[in-house]
């Protein structure tokens, strides 16, 4: 394998990178191939999964361009300012101008690069931001639509059809999954069929499909606990099956489907003792290390995004600056991943080969789809050296 440590320059509002706040010196210790540059005029999927954490923040707050240019420079890479639940109904249309002068302030600056889309409430409030916005166009990657369904979904999908073609932009649809019709099991083969066929006729601008736990849990009079993962909920995690069997087949009809949220950040009395094992964390001397990840509620974020990954999802919604490292450091590509990976696209007769890792078997057509998705992944966050763990990436994000 080639080494690529070369990390370019970032042009102002053109492009960002992966762990580029990091120095270059850990950077090179951390990476066998540097995560490369990416852009929201890069193919849709790679696009997808370079979303990674995406940071929620109120569109009423009074420093709304300040912080998204903070969280910029902390190594957030995509953030939503957010028009519906974070904002009251009456103050909504405060939100709505507070968010057109932001991304009219972050235009032309290095923050412009980032993936930042309006989470709004209806297709009324995207005509209403395409008619206010100015040289904020330059910073603005898309609309998430909430609550999205078979039956209000192709409003939202041409409101936003019309504002690319009146802002001369490519604004791309970040749908939310979480509404009744689809948490229900009596109905929800029915609309996921609907919305399957709804996404396909406007595939380019689908970006990715989210998923929205905390509504569906508010249906069944269920708030998950901490010391729980999103697939303890049965009634939800059968939800996100469904979803997933539908709209995230590696068939040509799917689409990237990212996480849901992880509610909690503070230190709390446990009923479970901690889900993180200590060993590896033993082996690179961050056992006290650990003890802060515990007592933030992050071992439990962290066995979550594991699972996210287990069940073919990709990247994460998350509400707390502190989440960002947790899911940025469990994408990183290993060297095993990579290793596996490349040797089975290596390959196109199918057969079986003994990793080059000496511990699983590598077979050729049923983890080709796999392969592909694990060397995109590589391209925009990298491959970490033999041995590089991301315990390795978590202490060193923590440490800046």
């Amino acid at each position: 394998m080639t080494r690529q440590l070369s990390l370019p320059d970032t042009p102002t509002g053109q492009a960002l990178v992966h762990f580029r706040h990091l120095d270059p010196d850990v950077r090179e210790r951390l990476f066998l191939r540097a995560p490369e540059p990416f852009t929201d005029t890069d193919p849709r999927e790679r696009l997808a999964l370079a979303l990674g954490a995406t940071l929620y923040v109120p569109g009423n707050r009074p420093d709304l361009a300040d912080t998204i240019a903070r969280r910029c420079a902390d190594g957030v890479t995509s953030m939503v300012i957010d028009l519906e639940d974070a904002v009251a109904d009456d103050q909504v249309d405060d939100a709505l101008t507070s968010a057109v002068a932001a991304l009219d302030a972050l235009a032309g600056t290095p923050s412009a690069g980032m993936l930042l889309f309006v989470r709004v409430r209806t297709a009324t409030e995207i005509r209403a931001i395409t008619a206010q916005l100015g040289p904020g166009i330059a910073a603005l990657t898309g609309f998430v639509v909430p609550k999205f369904t078979a039956a209000t979904g192709a409003d939202t999908l041409a409101a936003v059809e019309e504002s690319s073609q009146i802002l001369g932009k490519h604004l791309y649809v970040m749908p939310v999954l979480e509404s009744p019709v689809l948490a229900y099991r009596e109905a929800r083969d029915s609309e996921l069929q609907t919305i399957a066929t709804l996404l396909a006729g406007h595939r380019e601008r689908i970006l990715a499909v989210r998923v929205g736990a905390t509504d569906m849990c508010g249906l069944f009079g269920i708030r998950r606990d901490r010391d729980l993962t999103i697939y303890d909920v049965r009634v939800v995690a059968d939800v996100i099956a469904s979803i997933v069997n539908y709209l995230g087949r590696m068939d040509g009809t799917g689409f990237v489907i990212t996480g849901p949220v992880w509610e909690y950040f503070a230190d709390h009395e446990r009923m479970f003792r901690p889900q993180l094992r200590e060993t590896p964390f033993a082996e690179h001397d961050a056992v006290r290390f650990r003890q802060q990840l515990v007592s933030r509620d992050l071992d439990g974020l962290l066995r979550e995004i594991a699972l996210d990954h287990a069940n073919g999802i990709q990247g994460k919604t998350v509400i707390h600056p502190s989440h960002v490292a947790p899911v940025h450091a469990l994408a990183a590509v290993t060297h095993e991943e990579y290793h596996d990976a490349i040797d089975i696209l290596g390959g196109d007769t199918g057969g079986v080969r003994t990793s080059g890792y000496g511990n699983k078997m590598n077979e050729l057509k049923p983890h080709r789809d796999w392969a592909q998705r694990v060397a995109l992944r590589a391209s925009v966050f990298g491959v970490t050296n033999p041995g590089v763990t991301f315990v390795d990436l978590l202490t060193a994000l923590a440490a800046r």
